[in-house]
Order: structure tokens, then C-alpha cells, then sequence
């Protein structure tokens, strides 16, 4: 049975999965809720490591199912031939392929780049690795905080006069997947233009490198090297985490002086406003550290939810710093979408981060992650066309298991 269109701008575009744990995936997860036909070709003999961590039933593992939404799974083993040539098969009725596996695999594999454009002239072929696929390096394979560190970003978290903290593993892989997954939409309007295919070589340290750019220029234009400041900004003064009420925080940041004086003003400190240390941004950067202490000194007796209210009021940014409790239960994010409750073929529902963006005629997304092989039916009948019998000796033969 075809899966039932949802609508949105890549309604019809038809993507297959050749990828593990996050990365990958999170690009084919943004994809699917563009609203392409995503399918990840699957094995029992190879299981991504996010379906066997930590859990009993591969059908249910919450990291698989976090980044899979609105997916179809098919069962076939690329490390046999026959499994490769059902790869091929699909791949010429498909319009984009994203793999993220070790270095050289896909190759090694006879999935690479010239093999399958032979299948698919026009195909949108995404490689994804550290280093990518080229330059000295390229042989070499990590994970999220490999990426955050060698592009550099580790490097600059960290509390002001220590030794950097590192930047959280997550950071890494959605970014590093964001960016694949935009060059994938790039891609496709070339190709919409042009009827060109194009070769995708993304690479996780680049990625993570672009969004530090400001940093990465100064260094090569002025040889400074930025050390760890904390949560202070070049161009905003007050900025920070400052403690409230019951162990709870609060983020401020101030943008501009009009902003320090409606900030004064809530304090009932208007004086301070107008005081020669703190009137302007470069007097105020000049003496952080005493303008910190004095905001943290107000903000301890505050709640840290009435304040951000009453400041956001004025057109101060501010905000209170949710735990994960908080972030489930804040209603803007319910009102937003930007959780989605999805649910699976028993009819069992759960609730996904959505995608991170509203626009008119939107995907539909209601489906969780799929089972193992849960669509081998439509793939292998219904897009290859192989009979019952067909499929039946393949599965006897663990091709497609």
C-alpha cells in the first residue's frame, strides 16, 4: 500500500537512507517533514545503534525514534550483492541518497557516487563525513563532539580565565545534518532548473567551522586567538545567566542603551541609567564583572518567571532557563508546534520535536519512527516489483532481513 501523500514542498521527491545514528538520519528527518518519501534501507545483520541502545525491543528505543518521524523502513543487506543491486534498483526510482557511513564503505560496498549516478544520471548524491570525502584526512571518522572540537567550537565553551568546557554532543550532529540537509534543497532546485544531478560533499569539521566564522576571521586576519568568555557578547552588556528565586535562573541580554535604561528602570534604578560607568555599551563592557554582580544581587530575590515577563514587557530580552521539565511544559512551544504527537501502526502515540520552522502548506507529520523492514511490502513489491515469490527467496536467502 502507497503511503498517502502529506503535502509540502517536497511532496513527491522520493529520498533514500544509507545512514546511522544521527547525523544522517536528522537530515532525512528534516526532509520527511518537508515532505519527502524518506525510506532507510535497514538490516538485522547491521542495526543502527540507536535501535539496540540500552533497550529490549529495537521497535521502541527512544533515540531511534526521536530522529526516524515520518520515515518508512526497508530490510535489505548491502553487503551482499544481490542486496546491492535492489539498492540500485531503488535508487534509479529515487531522487536523492544520503550516506553517512565510514569512510571508503560506500565504495567498498559498489554504492558509490559514479556507480549509482550510472542507475540515476540526475540522482542528488549526499556524502556525508568528518573531514569529507577528499583531502588528507578524509580517512578519518567520529562523532558529535569530534565535530564541535576539531571545527573549533569547543574551544570557546567555557567560563571566562578556564580551560574550555566543550559544547554539548548534540550540537554537533544537528547541526552538522541541518547543513546537509539545506545543500540537499540547494541541490534539488539546481536540479529542478537545470535536470543536473550534483554530488553533495559535506563535511561535519567545516560545518561546525562556518558558525564560528567571525572568530575564524579574526584570527586569520589579526592572528587573535578567542579565549573562553563565558556567556559575555562583543556588542551586549549586560549579558548573562543570573540567579533568581529557588535555584532558578535567568538569561538577559541587553542590546542597546535604551534597552540599559528600561532594564534601570525595572530595577528602580533609574540613576544607573545615566551614571557615567554604565551609560554607555563600551563603560559598561569596560566593567562587566562589577555590572554582572550588580544584576545578580537583584535578580536573587526575583522569580525568575515573573521577571522575564515584566523585562520581555519593556523590549529586554530575557527569558528563564528551563530544565528539560520546563521546555515539555512551556505552553508557547505546544502553541508553536513545535512538539508533534505522532503515532505508530498499533495506534500507540508519542511526541516528537517537530521541525523548526511554520510555513503555509506544510507537510502533514503524524507517523512515528517505522519498524524494522515495517514497509519491505511497498518497497519491494510495489516500487521494484517483485512478486511474492520473489520476495519470499530473498528473504530465505537474508537478502533482505
Amino acid at each position: 500500500m502507497s503511503p498517502a501523500a502529506r503535502g509540502g514542498p517536497l511532496q513527491g521527491v522520493r529520498v533514500i537512507e544509507l545512514t546511522k545514528v544521527w547525523a544522517g538520519p536528522y537530515t532525512g528527518k528534516l526532509l520527511a517533514f518537508l515532505g519527502a518519501e524518506v525510506i532507510r534501507v535497514e538490516s538485522r545483520e547491521s542495526l543502527d545503534v540507536t535501535r539496540t541502545y540500552g533497550v529490549a525491543d529495537i521497535d521502541k528505543a527512544p533515540g531511534f525514534q526521536a530522529v526516524n518521524p515520518q520515515k518508512l523502513s526497508v530490510q535489505i543487506d548491502m553487503k551482499t550483492k544481490e542486496g546491492v543491486g535492489l539498492i540500485l534498483a531503488l535508487l534509479g526510482k529515487s531522487d536523492v541518497v544520503i550516506e553517512n557511513l565510514r569512510p571508503g564503505a560506500v565504495k567498498r560496498l559498489g554504492l558509490g557516487y559514479d556507480t549509482v549516478k550510472s542507475a540515476k544520471p540526475d540522482i542528488v548524491y549526499v556524502s556525508m563525513g568528518m573531514y569529507g570525502s577528499e583531502g588528507p584526512l578524509s580517512y578519518q571518522t567520529g562523532y558529535a563532539p569530534c565535530f564541535a572540537a576539531l571545527g573549533g567550537l569547543s574551544a570557546l565553551v567555557g567560563y571566562e580565565g578556564e580551560a574550555p568546557g566543550g559544547m554539548n554532543v548534540r550540537y554537533g550532529d544537528s547541526t552538522y545534518g541541518t547543513a546537509a540537509a539545506y545543500a540537499t534543497m540547494v541541490a534539488l532546485l539546481h536540479r529542478r532548473r537545470t535536470g543536473v544531478g550534483q554530488y553533495i560533499d559535506v563535511s561535519a569539521v567545516e560545518s561546525m567551522t562556518s558558525m564560528i566564522g567571525d572568530t575564524v576571521m579574526d584570527y586569520t586576519l589579526n592572528g587573535t586567538v578567542q579565549r573562553c568568555e563565558g556567556n559575555r557578547h562583543p556588542e551586549m552588556a549586560p549579558h548573562g545567566v543570573y540567579p533568581c528565586r529557588e535555584q532558578q535562573w535567568i538569561s538577559i541580554a541587553v542590546a542597546s542603551d535604551p534597552a540599559w535604561s528600561a532594564l534601570a528602570e525595572v530595577m528602580a534604578r533609574p540613576e544607573l541609567a545615566q551614571h557615567p560607568d554604565f551609560r554607555t555599551l563600551a563603560a559598561r563592557k569596560a566593567r562587566e564583572p562589577e555590572l554582572d554582580r550588580l544584576l545578580a544581587a537583584w535578580t536573587a530575590s526575583q522569580d525568575a518567571q515573573d521577571l522575564a515577563g515584566r523585562l520581555q514587557a519593556r523590549g529586554i530580552a530575557a527569558a528563564k532557563s528551563q530544565s528539560s521539565v520546563d521546555l515539555v511544559a512551556d505552553p508557547q512551544l505546544w502553541a508553536r508546534q513545535f512538539y508533534r504527537t505522532v503515532s505508530d501502526r498499533d495506534g500507540d502515540t508519542r511526541t516528537v520535536v517537530g521541525p523548526g520552522w511554520s510555513m503555509t502548506g506544510e507537510a502533514s507529520i503524524a507517523d512515528a519512527a517505522p519498524r524494522l523492514g515495517e514497509h519491505n511490502a511497498y518497497v519491494l513489491g510495489q516500487l521494484l516489483g517483485l512478486s511474492a515469490a520473489e520476495r519470499q527467496g530473498f528473504a530465505d536467502a537474508g537478502v533482505t532481513r
